[in-house]
């Protein structure tokens, strides 16, 4: 496997590393096992799909675009109301 050189600020390199070797791992190793564990664009679109085809089948549970659209708005704003602890 060849290795890339990424740019990031000092500061968020100083802090991954710092995560990394709470985990007992190299920064290189952390690095690698995040990119295993996030999801493209494509895959969360693909997620989501067979989400709400999942709930279609078992709810009959098929909101419109409109009604999605809505629902994310609610949480959002919900989610903006929430305090930091």
């Amino acid at each position: 496997m060849s290795d890339a050189n990424v740019r990031i600020p000092e500061d968020a390199k100083t802090r991954l590393a710092a995560i990394a070797a709470a985990e007992g791992l190299s920064l290189r190793a952390y690095l690698a096992r995040l990119a295993e564990t996030l999801l493209t664009p494509d895959e969360r679109a693909e997620r989501a799909a067979k989400a709400l085809a999942a709930l279609k089948g078992w709810t009959g549970y098929a909101p419109t675009a409109t009604e999605q659209r809505d629902l994310d708005g609610e949480l959002d704003r919900r989610l903006a109301q929430v305090k930091p602890r």
